[in-house]
């Protein structure tokens, strides 16, 4: 582990001296499952006919049974070989098709890169104090002859990219970012975690402590950008990054945050709250949730966040929870149970307590993932402590992942929400209003 500006100034001028950068992640040209956990293979499910793949073979149907040597079977490892892929790279494909095993050879092209009419794009690259080095990605308008506000987007916990790379299916998330990207008038930074698009690494083994790194190494970065005021940087931070934007305003000096589908309670506490909602959404009772708390959801997180065990770990202890468990045996969510053990410990309230910038938060009314209840409690820690400017924005049918529904079972059930601009004006008046230019 790197630790100290020292080294870290001394790491830094090893990848500069050696000319060493971020490859561009390969196109791989075709959209696969995720494997089952269960059986090996991943299915394809459909293929770009230009594409170099189809081109040498691969067909829609075919089950992928080892890429690059590797057995395609745990989901938690699909991320992280997709990433892996890079461009100008040969790859070896061993397919299942009608019963029969064939090999398939090709070298991938580049993924486009974003673009944007009368928008600058530009892909940079930052070195964090772990020694991950992560992928930028800063949008400003053309020809700018100033320096304009900035402002930083934080993601959410998930291996799920943050570019808007050309083909990518459009959700209210990219929506959102594409909106920031071309509207907002501001310099605006978008930061990959630490095996997510083209940064180095592998997210389905990295911890929240170097999502932290590579989020803190980018806002320097952005502070540093001489297209950028640096006296005035918001953060926007969505999911968990919404609970880790009052940290790092603290931590880095922004002058206001957007906090977006936030929480402020230990995980330990969201995730028994979650699994009641989902159990209620899918039909118990009342009763039949309380039981369930007691006899599987209070020790199965208990074990897993409190006492520091992987889910096999606890499942082994208590044989019974493995009925209830749907996470896999190291992994929640496409993150290392590392990564939770840290998050638990992380003392969200504390940064609510100290900050004392201008704070701005969004809370869809139908986001069944974070409780209405915590909003509520950062407001009221905000207003405990004396914070003069504050304001909690209830939008009427928002879920989690920006989409409108008529009630949180059908955003739970899958159903296909709606998209509204103001969704994302929201976003950007508020940050236009931190940032002073209205």
């Amino acid at each position: 582990m790197i630790k100290g500006p020292i080294t870290v100034f001394l790491t830094l001028l090893f990848f500069t001296g050696t000319g060493q950068e971020l490859k561009r992640r390969a196109d791989i040209g075709a959209a696969i499952s995720f494997p089952d956990g269960v059986h090996a293979g991943a299915s394809v499910k459909s293929v770009d006919s230009d594409h170099i793949l189809a081109k040498n073979g691969l067909q829609a149907g075919d089950k992928i049974i080892r890429l690059n040597g590797e057995l395609i079977k745990d989901p938690d490892r699909w991320s992280d070989i997709e990433y892996d892929l890079r461009a100008g790279e040969e790859v070896e494909l061993v397919v299942s098709r009608d019963g029969n095993l064939q090999t398939i050879h090709a070298t991938l092209p580049a993924l486009a890169k974003e673009s944007y009419k009368d928008i600058e794009v530009v892909y940079g690259e930052v070195l964090s104090n772990y020694g991950d080095l992560i992928r930028t990605i800063t949008t400003y308008p053309e020809n700018l002859s100033q320096q304009l506000p900035g402002l930083i987007i934080l993601g959410g916990l998930s291996c799920s990219s943050i570019e808007v790379y050309p083909g990518r299916n459009e959700t209210g998330w990219t929506r959102v970012l594409r909106d920031i990207a071309t509207k907002s008038g501001m310099v605006v930074m978008r930061v990959e975690k630490p095996g997510v698009g083209d940064s180095n690494g592998h997210c389905g083994e990295s911890t929240f402590y170097q999502d932290i790194a590579a989020f803190k190494a980018a806002y320097q970065s952005l502070k540093n950008h001489d297209k950028v005021d640096s006296t005035n940087i918001i953060i926007y931070g969505s999911s968990m990054g919404s609970a880790l934007a009052p940290y790092m305003a603290n931590e880095m000096g922004a002058e206001g945050v957007i906090s977006d589908g936030t929480f402020v309670k230990t995980w330990f506490e969201h995730m028994l709250e979650i699994e009641r909602r989902i159990k209620l959404m899918q039909g118990k009772t009342p009763m039949e949730v309380s039981q369930l708390m007691n006899e599987a959801y209070i020790p199965l997180y208990y074990g897993m966040l409190i006492e520091k065990k992987s889910y096999a770990e606890v499942i082994r202890e208590k044989p019974h929870l493995k009925a209830h468990n749907y996470h896999s045996e190291a992994h929640m969510y496409g993150r290392p149970v590392a990564y939770y053990h840290e998050v638990q410990d992380f003392n969200f309230a504390k940064a609510w307590e100290e900050i004392e910038v201008p704070v701005r938060i969004i809370r869809g009314t139908n986001d069944w993932i974070m409780s209405d209840d915590d909003n509520d409690m950062i407001i009221d820690i905000l207003e405990a402590n004396g914070h003069k400017d504050h304001e909690l924005y209830r939008y009427e049918g928002l879920d989690h992942w920006n989409a409108i529904h008529e009630n949180p079972e059908d955003s739970f059930n899958g159903k296909p929400g709606k998209w509204e601009d103001k969704i994302s004006g929201v976003i950007i008046d508020f940050a236009r209003e931190l940032a002073k230019l209205d």
